[in-house]
C-alpha cells in the first residue's frame, strides 16, 4: 500500500529507490471514480517495474479536461484511494495540463498509458526514452470509463 507524497518527497523517495536497483513505472491519470479497468490498468502497470508511482490530476487540471461538473471525486480521496491499492506505491498530484514537470521529477524508468494513447503523443515520452527508458500502451478495458459509467448514471434508473 502506498501513500500521497508531495514532490520533493517524490524526488528524495526515488533517489533511494535508484541506489537500491529498483525499477520505477510511471503512469497518470483522472482516476474520478475508480472501476476495474483503472484497477487492472493500475495492475499491470505495476507488473512492469518495482514500484508504481501515480500522477493525479488535481481537481482543477480536471475540470479543464474534462468540463464542469468533474470531477465527482476531490483530489484528495481520489489520492487517498489509489495510495490504498496494493499495486500502488506512490501518488503525486499535479495541478497542470500535462504530468511533464512531474516526470522529471519521477524520472521512471517505464512511461506507461493507456493504448488510446497514441506512442508520438504520450507526454514524457522522450524524456524517458532518453534517458534509456521505455514507454509501453496497456489497452483500455472495453466498455468500462469513468465517462460510460457517468453516462450510465445519468441515463439510468435510480
Amino acid at each position: 500500500m502506498g501513500r500521497v507524497v508531495g514532490w520533493e518527497e517524490l524526488a528524495t523517495l526515488r533517489a533511494g529507490w535508484r541506489e537500491g536497483g529498483l525499477r520505477v513505472v510511471f503512469t497518470n491519470g483522472c482516476f474520478d471514480l475508480l472501476h476495474a479497468g483503472h484497477v487492472r490498468y493500475l495492475n499491470q502497470a505495476r507488473s512492469l517495474g518495482d514500484i508504481l508511482v501515480v500522477g493525479l490530476n488535481s481537481d482543477a487540471s480536471v475540470r479543464r479536461l474534462k468540463g464542469p461538473g468533474r470531477p465527482v471525486t476531490p483530489e484528495a480521496e481520489r489520492g487517498e484511494i489509489l495510495a490504498a491499492l496494493s499495486a500502488v506505491d506512490a501518488v503525486a498530484v499535479f495541478g497542470e495540463d500535462t504530468p511533464l514537470s512531474l516526470i522529471r521529477v519521477a524520472l521512471p524508468d517505464v512511461l506507461v498509458k493507456g493504448g488510446d494513447w497514441a506512442l508520438d503523443a504520450i507526454v514524457g515520452r522522450e524524456l524517458v526514452e532518453g534517458r534509456g527508458g521505455r514507454v509501453v500502451t496497456i489497452p483500455v478495458v472495453p466498455g468500462r470509463s469513468t465517462s460510460g459509467l457517468l453516462d450510465r448514471l445519468g441515463g439510468g434508473t435510480r
